[in-house]
């Protein structure tokens, strides 16, 4: 009988790929406010207010059985939408990163996000998957072409599964800054664009790609 895994695994390959190419920084609160106002002056629509977000995001994982694959466990990030309740459920599947090409001027990842129904963690738990962590992501997202910049101030929940204001304690005293683009194979010039970009927000904020398996 096929394991959840080994069925994910097939899953993937019969799906359109998508990679992820992402830098990513914090700011300190304090500065925050200069550097929103720098995102409007270089993004989109520089006459409109940025567009706030605030999203609830879960991450589960599975224990990977297949010795082939790099990765320990299989993980998913669920998402909801709090501030627009009508809004779908995300599930999102990001790959192993890839950080070792010195001439990539990000962190490429592959990258699968699709839309879902309000009851994925149940359909996650019946899966096997188990609940890692969870928070409450609050900020700002532009749009520069087809790149994306979030910044963003992460909230632990004090009660789990409670999002209500008085249930979330701030993690830090900053925000993290992502920038990124979700883009067919075949793009890596991507990562030029987003090098020359993360220059202008020097020295406010420096964007770097990380290599998430060497943190603690």
């Amino acid at each position: 009988m096929e394991s959840s895994g080994t069925s994910f695994n097939a899953a993937m390959r019969s799906v359109a790929p998508h990679q992820e190419f992402l830098l990513q920084g914090s700011i300190l609160d304090a500065h925050c406010e200069v550097l929103l106002h720098r995102l409007r002056g270089l993004c989109d629509n520089a006459d409109c207010n940025p567009e706030q977000f605030s999203d609830y995001e879960a991450v589960y994982q599975l224990k990977n059985n297949l010795s082939t694959q790099q990765s320990q466990y299989i993980l998913f990030r669920i998402r909801q939408a709090l501030d627009h309740a009508d809004a779908p459920w995300h599930i999102r599947y990001l790959g192993q990163a890839e950080v070792g090409d010195k001439n990539r001027h990000t962190l490429v990842r592959a990258c699968y996000d699709v839309a879902c129904s309000s009851n994925v963690r149940e359909f996650l738990n019946e899966l096997g998957f188990k609940l890692d962590h969870e928070y409450v992501a609050r900020g700002y997202f532009f749009h520069k072409g087809r790149m994306k910049v979030t910044v963003s101030k992460i909230y632990r929940l004090l009660q789990p599964g409670k999002t209500d204001q008085n249930t979330l304690e701030p993690m830090t005293q900053s925000h993290i800054v992502e920038l990124s683009v979700v883009a067919p194979l075949g793009q890596d010039s991507i990562g030029d664009d987003m090098r020359n970009f993360a220059e202008q927000l020097k020295p406010l904020v420096l964007l770097e790609k990380f290599d998430h398996r060497r943190l603690p």
